[in-house]
């Protein structure tokens, strides 16, 4: 079967990652999987004509209910199926022309995938979709360090100037620049705190999203003391620079499902996350990782982990075996390949 895979794929994203990933299960099946990016198209009239083009797409896939559903409404008459990105059922459901394209998407498509049960219930309750058409399968996670990287001279890059590399606690904030990332919401805080103990920084690092907020960004990290901004750096590399950090952080606003938060946990990583309703769905406070809801309370929960080493050790078995349980990439590539099959 020859299959289009919608998503939209700013290259070193978890959807990128994401998208890469859910093809390699349906090529795996002995499937074509064509992947395009959804920015590649205006209308849903364009992927109709691709659709129909020789030779033919006989189903379809997309990632994101709006910037990709929206994209397979057109009149191919293709059976596809979608997933829950995230900031679909967040976000985009607040507008009134959005949710009314989404329940569409949801009415035509085969199924729905949710990646936590959260996603899934709210879904239902904000999209009316029925329960027996969205599954639920949570992402399956793979992580590899880059042999060769330097931890060293990667800090040096960043700015982060100190002769005490052994003694210093990386706290690192890992994210898309775009604002539901929110990467500024802890600067002052942490700026103060650094200003009490050098030896704690905070280095934010992803790829450019959105040009105008990075601006921003790298603007209010000038200002500030403790705070960096790295260069955007290959999956092996940022999982090296990961496996090096002290902790990860996450501050979004909102999340669907955190691959970064994820990773950490499979690299041995404690995670201190925003408590929004994606990142509580997969931290479990104090046993999985932490979870705060101001910049005041992280800093006092990352004092409390830099001092407690108890905790530390606890909420990195945890969160591996959390791991190891529940985002078994086999499992993951098995619900895609009989999902697929539902498409014929």
């Amino acid at each position: 079967m020859r299959l289009l895979f919608l998503a939209c794929l700013s290259p070193k994203t978890g959807n990128c990652t994401t998208a890469e990933r859910i093809r390699n299960h349906i090529v795996a099946a002995g499937h074509t999987c064509v992947l395009c990016d959804t920015r590649e198209f205006s209308s849903a009239s364009d992927v109709s004509s691709l659709m129909t083009q020789e030779p033919r797409v006989e189903a379809a896939l997309a990632i994101h209910l709006f910037k990709g559903g929206r994209l397979l409404l057109g009149d191919a008459g293709v059976p596809f199926g979608v997933v829950f990105g995230g900031t679909d059922v967040n976000e985009d459901v607040k507008d009134e022309h959005k949710r009314a394209v989404m329940e569409e998407v949801l009415r035509k498509a085969r199924f729905a995938v949710a990646f936590t049960d959260a996603l899934k219930e709210q879904a239902q309750v904000l999209l009316g979709c029925e329960n027996k058409k969205i599954r639920v399968q949570p992402q399956g996670i793979e992580t590899k360090v880059a042999l060769n990287f330097c931890w060293s001279d990667f800090l040096h890059s960043t700015g982060v100037l100190t002769k005490q590399v052994e003694n210093l606690h990386v706290f690192l904030l890992v994210c898309g620049l775009r604002r539901v990332k929110d990467p500024l919401y802890l600067l002052e805080a942490f700026a103060e705190w650094h200003s009490q103990n050098p030896l704690v920084v905070l280095i934010i690092i992803g790829p450019v999203i959105d040009p105008v907020f990075t601006a921003e960004v790298e603007e209010s990290v000038k200002r500030s003391v403790g705070v960096f901004l790295a260069a955007d750096l290959s999956q092996e590399e940022l999982h090296s620079a990961m496996q090096k950090s002290f902790a990860l952080v996450n501050s979004s606003l909102s999340e669907g499902m955190s691959a970064a938060i994820l990773e950490a946990m499979d690299l041995g990583l404690p995670v201190l996350a925003r408590d929004v309703p994606g990142n509580a769905a997969i931290v479990e406070h104090k046993v999985t990782g932490l979870l705060y809801s101001s910049p005041q309370e992280f800093v006092s929960m990352s004092r409390k982990l830099l001092d407690d080493r108890e905790l530390q050790e606890r909420l990195v078995r945890n969160g591996k075996n959390y791991i190891t349980t529940c985002h078994n990439p086999v499992k993951e590539r098995i619900t895609y390949q009989k999902l697929v099959e539902t498409l014929h």
